[in-house]
């Protein structure tokens, strides 16, 4: 769908590379900017996990990329860059505020290459404002959006989401930014500055929850709940219940048929009662009910009676789900001989899921064919190389040489 679109990625750690990884799997053709020594995401990995040497943090969110290493701080490499921005349709860069101007590639410098050009950044809390410099990070996001303390209690203290669920949207919305400026551009010829941030992402996530919180004149007391309960805002039994061999979640559902399903004289007891005022009670008393059947009961019992659950799986569990399956959610790939999984991009389209068009194993896997490109004939590589003011895959370089001799 995006093909014909040029982006060159300025992007490392994770919302940046996520949103250009939604535009490279739609079929734009993204060129991942690296530094000389690699993007940061190529040298750390949660859990400190590597696939035959391969970042799982670098292999998670640079599909579909074409890698070049580029010196930015060199003449020369500057120099490669904008050649790179002149050409393209959109550039993405997320660091810090100020960085990448004074890198000098500021708001003036890029219209004067490309006055056409879509120019995104992302950050932790936006290009201004006392907080524009800080460090910005999906635990800070998370943290000073107020949603640690809405997935916590004031009783039991914060709790973090167990993924970095605000770096992963803050990438979806920056892509969704640059969507809207291509469109725009088509119709009216115009270039845009796209901005996102984590804050704005974090606060995104919660609208619903904020919205009541603020329109209701709530305090924060209303915050504390019943263990079970998922959030502060719904009616019970919203939530999460123990089996006797795992756990469920139960949604919203009419309180005698819940009551009548698990056979519970306790749950008829309160079938007529407010269940957001009375949400802690229920929730015990619902807890207490469904601990007394395995899994596999509950599911026979709610399934034949229409209420909205379900299971909760682990990691392990999700490879075997059919409907994961079905779905096309994960994609199998090998990594210097090994395979694993990756996720895959989260729409379809036509039906069909996009296709894996590079995985760029190594830092400048596609400088040469990129600069080929870009005009530069091949005694320029040769000195362009011969400086590191750009880099090239080892492996492709030995390949050329064995080729050559």
């Amino acid at each position: 769908m995006l093909s014909g679109i040029k982006v060159v990625s300025f992007c490392h750690f994770l919302q940046g590379p996520a949103g250009a990884q939604y535009l490279a799997d739609m079929g734009a053709d993204v060129v991942k900017v690296e530094p000389i020594d690699g993007a940061h995401e190529r040298r750390w990995s949660g859990a400190d996990v590597y696939v035959e040497g391969v970042s799982g943090f670098y292999l998670c969110a640079n599909r579909n990329k074409r890698s070049i290493g580029i010196d930015l701080k060199s003449t020369e490499g500057k120099q490669v860059a904008r050649r790179l921005i002149a050409g393209a349709d959109v550039v993405m860069e997320n660091f810090r505020p100020g960085v990448f101007a004074k890198l000098g590639f500021d708001d003036d410098a890029l219209r004067d290459i490309n006055p056409n050009l879509i120019f995104a950044s992302a950050s932790g809390f936006g290009a201004t404002g006392p907080m524009a410099t800080k460090p910005g990070q999906d635990l800070l996001a998370q943290a000073r959006s107020g949603l640690m303390s809405v997935t916590g209690t004031p009783e039991r203290g914060p709790t973090p989401v167990g993924a970095a669920i605000v770096d992963q949207h803050g990438g979806a919305l920056l892509a969704m930014g640059i969507l809207g400026a291509l469109v725009r551009r088509l119709r009216d010829g115009k270039g845009t500055r796209v901005e996102a941030s984590l804050i704005n992402s974090a606060i995104d996530l919660q609208g619903e929850a904020l919205v009541n919180y603020f329109a209701g004149g709530m305090t924060r007391e209303v915050l504390n709940r019943e263990a079970n309960l998922a959030t502060w805002f719904h009616a019970a039994p919203y939530g999460v219940y123990p089996a006797s061999d795992g756990h469920v979640v139960v949604s919203l559902c009419d309180s005698s048929v819940l009551a009548e399903a698990l056979d519970s004289d306790a749950l008829r007891e309160v079938v007529g009662v407010d269940r957001y005022v009375e949400r802690d009670d229920y929730a015990r008393r619902l807890a207490s009910a469904t601990a007394r059947f395995a899994v596999a009961e509950l599911a026979e019992r709610f399934d034949r009676r229409g209420i909205w659950w379900a299971p909760i799986n682990y990691y392990d569990d999700l490879l075997a789900d059919a409907q994961l399956s079905h779905a096309q959610v994960f994609r199998q790939v090998t990594v210097r001989g090994r395979t694993i999984h990756l996720v895959n991009h989260p729409n379809r389209y036509d039906g069909e899921v996009p296709a894996l068009r590079y995985l760029a194993l190594e830092i400048g896997e596609h400088t040469r064919e990129i600069l080929d490109e870009l005009g530069y004939a091949d005694d320029e590589v040769q000195r362009l190389l011969a400086s590191k003011a750009v880099v090239a895959s080892r492996e492709k370089e030995d390949a050329l040489a064995r080729k050559a001799s």
